[in-house]
């Protein structure tokens, strides 16, 4: 069973830093950390574990760890200071996080992001039946805050964390790890790019509506309703991704 005690970054950081598949290489440690500073796992001015410990986290060499570090320096995600207390230090750009899940969403064919979509809806609705089943109060009132945290958000920054942040809350309620661990993979991998078409009055409110339908269907206890409701909102961001796409690419 999941520690729901612990804080939000705490218990994401573990599936950040999880091992890499035995192919990998610089491009993929650096694909993991840009994900998890774009997700606020990896908070601004957050240390990174030194050479030696990330090439060992990864499963990977450290000329690999370093070539990846100076990509990040380069980009401008992270900085290394030298001497007593140095390392490499996260930085957060203002408008960077965007900007980089603007050049990942290039990469992607309009048929690979139908396909995530359908994944994170998958992933996402399991989540909320087994939360309906499984969850305690104390988890009901947690995705009850939380929902209330991205209402009350003004920015578009503060928008997207809240709105990662409810999903990962949601998945740790269902007391599945491997759901759990899948959702913040995907939040990673999609989610930062769910965020791009997002920014809106409009699409924050109905955001919002759609977490009190989730959290009302999990406190009712009614497996199909969450079900239903966080597919369903999944599907809605999905769509204002893609024609957000075509908008992009239009001639």
């Amino acid at each position: 069973m999941l520690d729901v005690a612990v804080p939000f970054y705490g218990r994401a950081s573990a599936a950040v830093f999880s091992p890499l598949e035995s192919m990998s290489r610089s491009a993929l440690v650096v694909r993991r950390l840009t994900d998890a500073i774009a997700l606020g796992l990896l908070p601004d001015a957050e240390q990174l574990p030194g050479e030696t410990d990330l090439a060992s986290i990864f499963g990977v060499s450290t000329v690999t760890v370093r070539e990846a570090l100076s990509v990040l320096r380069g980009e401008g995600l992270i900085e290394t200071r030298r001497g007593r207390g140095g390392g490499s230090f996260v930085r957060t750009p203002e408008d960077g996080i965007v900007q980089l899940a603007r050049r990942r969403l290039d990469g992607f064919a309009l048929s690979e992001l139908r396909d995530l979509g359908d994944v994170y809806a998958a992933i996402s609705g399991a989540s909320a039946a087994l939360a309906a089943r499984r969850s305690s109060s104390e988890d009901v009132d947690r995705l009850s805050r939380v929902a209330e945290v991205l209402a009350s958000a003004e920015t578009p920054d503060a928008r997207r964390r809240a709105d990662a942040q409810f999903h990962i809350e949601m998945a740790a309620a269902s007391q599945s790890p491997g759901l759990y661990h899948e959702e913040v993979r995907l939040q990673a991998e999609f989610g930062t790019l769910l965020w791009i078409a997002l920014g809106d009055d409009t699409s924050h409110a109905q955001l919002v509506d759609s977490c009190r339908a989730v959290v009302s269907a999990i406190e009712r206890r009614d497996p199909p309703a969450a079900r239903e409701a966080a597919e369903g909102r999944v599907a809605d961001s999905t769509a204002r991704l893609i024609d957000y796409r075509l908008r992009e690419h239009r001639p």
